[in-house]
């Protein structure tokens, strides 16, 4: 399970649509880097096979799985429907001082703006998004959006850094954050959901993803 736990936050750290290039993992390099034999290397890669984050090519090897653009936009809008539902949870349930650590999250960015230092602010934009799933206390929603979450990570990290999507990102968190301190429901859950589908609609337009 530790090599497992591994490969799995290595490959969630990877920008697997940053470029075309497609992402191979080496198992005698992996065997070497977590300093374990190729067996348990073998078995977490047939896990994560099963799971869908990897996939075996005969004669080429283990290849880390790279959703279509049509596939994307079908994930974005499950993820929408089940952070939307966390949230008009969390603006019942969360405590204050969760919601406080949202807005400690972008103090920095309040003060400059996100574009002077985005690996930072794209950081806090996917952190923002996880503690939102974890603040609606609902352990199946956590547990649904685990596996899409590698996904959403790395759609994330390349859409904030395309046109003006940074601002609107920052805005749009700031009004989230003040719908939850007010303990709106309603309000909390519809900003959230338009705020994903707002990344559906920008990937639709801007996203260069497999076909």
């Amino acid at each position: 399970m530790l090599a497992y736990e591994a490969l799995k936050r290595a490959i969630t750290q990877m920008d697997i649509y940053g470029s075309a290039t497609e992402f191979r993992l080496d198992e005698r390099q992996l065997s070497e880097t977590l300093g374990v034999s190729r067996t348990p290397i073998r078995e977490a890669m047939t896990v994560l096979e099963q799971e869908g984050f990897v996939r075996s090519v005969p004669r080429r090897g283990i290849f880390v799985v790279r959703k279509t653009k049509r596939e994307i936009l079908d994930l974005i809008v499950v993820w929408a429907a089940l952070e939307a539902m966390a949230a008009r949870l969390a603006a019942t349930h969360a405590s204050d001082s969760e919601i406080a650590g949202l807005r400690r999250l972008f103090h920095e960015f309040e003060a400059q703006p996100p574009a002077s230092h985005m690996n930072e602010y794209s950081e806090a934009n996917i952190a923002f998004h996880q503690a939102v799933i974890r603040m609606g206390g609902c352990r199946l929603i956590v547990d649904m959006t685990e596996n899409l979450f590698l996904h959403m990570r790395a759609i994330r990290a390349v859409s904030v850094r395309q046109e003006n999507r940074h601002e609107i990102s920052m805005r749009e968190h700031m009004a989230i954050i003040d719908a939850l301190e007010t303990r709106d429901p309603d309000l909390a859950e519809r900003l959230v959901r338009e705020h994903t589908m707002g990344l559906a609609a920008h990937v639709e337009r801007h996203g260069v993803f497999p076909e």
